[in-house]
């Protein structure tokens, strides 16, 4: 837009368009003056019809509607039919007649001037089909709003939170290929001879270390 601006001969800062596109409730708006508004008319213009040799031309101090839309209608390079059927893609009707007397000199018995609400809806069909809608992030966010967010992924792709670890200890035991579900369990030798004395004990086969370690072959 500050590009818009200079290619008009006008030089506005950052701060000057932040302040014009803000809500007129904000404490920060300031109001846009004709006259700037007309250089960036001007601009959008050069921008989209290819800026002419020689001088600029001279912004107007004063605007209307009536200019406004003249200056939209050059820049798109809209002809009559199309900017009627641009209009009735929100569903305002306006008719040829009326749309060529926007375009006349004011004092000519046949001018009409433009009013708020057809000047509104144009900018809102303009909108409509010019704006480049970018709804495919929020789409992809409110997806995955519905995942269960717990289970982070570090850089090796492994769960490496304890948020995640604790929710998922308490709802069930982490299922890992080849584990028995008792393996936390003491172990318990049927062959052993029990005593009478050994029977209300649980009793337990002591293992080397060489054999907790060595794996059991597959059976195929």
């Amino acid at each position: 837009m500050i590009a818009l601006f200079a290619s008009a001969g006008l030089q506005v800062s950052r701060e000057q368009v932040s302040q014009w596109l803000k809500k007129d409730d904000d404490i920060n708006f300031v109001n846009c003056m004709d006259s700037q508004l007309a250089y960036f008319l001007n601009g959008f213009i050069n921008e989209k019809r290819g800026k002419k040799e020689g001088p600029n031309p001279v912004a107007e101090k004063r605007l209307s509607n009536n200019i406004i839309l003249t200056k939209l209608k050059i820049a798109l390079n809209l002809k009559a039919e199309e900017l009627i059927a641009l209009l009735g893609s929100v569903d305002f009707r306006l008719n040829k007649p009326e749309l060529s007397a926007f375009s006349r000199k004011t004092d000519h018995k046949h001018y009409r001037e433009c009013k708020d609400q057809v000047l509104r809806n144009l900018l809102q069909a303009i909108d409509k089909k010019y704006h480049v809608e970018r709804t495919s992030k929020f789409v992809k966010e409110s997806a995955d709003t519905g995942r269960n967010t717990d289970h982070k992924t570090n850089y090796k792709g492994k769960s490496s939170t304890k948020k995640s670890t604790k929710s998922i200890s308490q709802k069930e035991e982490p299922f890992v290929e080849g584990a028995r579900p008792n393996a936390s369990a003491i172990y318990v030798n049927p062959n052993k001879k029990q005593s009478a004395q050994d029977k209300t004990k649980r009793g337990v086969l002591k293992l080397r270390p060489e054999d907790i370690y060595k794996q059991p072959s597959k059976k195929s």
